[in-house]
């Protein structure tokens, strides 16, 4: 059978979890061999502009979805010091957009020439970047990559990067050639000892981890999503507080 007209392969699911609020969704092999998968997360806010946490290339597809909520993206931002690849197309894609990160990415774009709009610092809470009336934020500066966990209050959903993974990412494989699965690996996932283990390894100062684990843990939300594996669906905030109980009681 002929395959000159066949649609190309898509490399990343786009799912809308509820109103306003889409994921992109495509593998991610660390390594080239461990199966992490990884996703962007877009908030269409009240006054319909996009706040964005970039964690995906701009592809074809996402710049399609994007189109479609409103194209008006104002806010780029990076979960933590490691998932910073692909700010500078998104910039460039969208420069009206205000581009944040935490305060310790800025040394790593300056090797690239250029900087970020503003940072998360924990020296300067009274800082508003202005999305703060939906979207809440907390910055782990005690904890090794910089993390900052974030809560869109009216969908109850809060997302991140490496605080919580839920591994297998089977979502992220779904047009994969390869597996999500992965021995081990299928254990990064909420309460496991394995990811108490990667916790404890990259924390860096236990007051902090305590006193920001707090913080997140009162958040009323249902939802987490991680850029690494399955959305967590519900009960979320149960899941969070039982895999950081080491910092509790909550």
């Amino acid at each position: 059978m002929s395959t000159q007209n066949a649609s190309p392969k898509p490399e990343v699911v786009i799912r809308e979890v509820t109103s306003n609020v889409c994921i992109f969704s495509r593998p991610l092999n660390l390594y080239n061999r461990l199966p992490v998968g990884g996703r962007s997360t877009a908030i269409k806010l009240n006054n319909g502009t996009i706040w964005l946490l970039a964690s995906t290339p701009l592809n074809d597809e996402t710049k399609a979805k994007l189109k479609e909520l409103g194209n008006d993206v104002r806010f780029i931002v990076a979960p933590n010091v490691m998932h910073h690849l692909f700010l500078k197309p998104y910039k460039d894609y969208f420069p009206q957009a205000k581009v944040i990160g935490p305060k310790g990415l800025n040394e790593k774009k300056k090797a690239e020439g250029w900087q970020l709009d503003a940072v998360f610092d924990e020296d300067h809470p009274e800082v508003k970047y202005g999305f703060e009336d939906e979207i809440d934020y907390c910055f782990f500066s005690g904890y090794k990559n910089q993390d900052v966990a974030f809560f869109h209050k009216a969908s109850k959903t809060a997302f991140g990067a490496d605080l919580l993974f839920n591994l297998p990412g089977y979502e992220q494989y779904t047009f994969a050639d390869t597996s999500a699965y992965f021995p081990v690996l299928a254990y990064l996932r909420p309460r496991s000892w394995l990811m108490q283990l990667f916790i404890w390894k990259n924390e860096l100062d236990f007051g902090k981890m305590k006193q920001h684990a707090a913080i997140v843990a009162k958040w009323d939300f249902n939802r987490w999503i991680p850029c690494h594996g399955n959305v967590i669906e519900n009960n979320a905030r149960s899941a969070f507080k039982d895999t950081y109980s080491r910092y509790g009681p909550f």
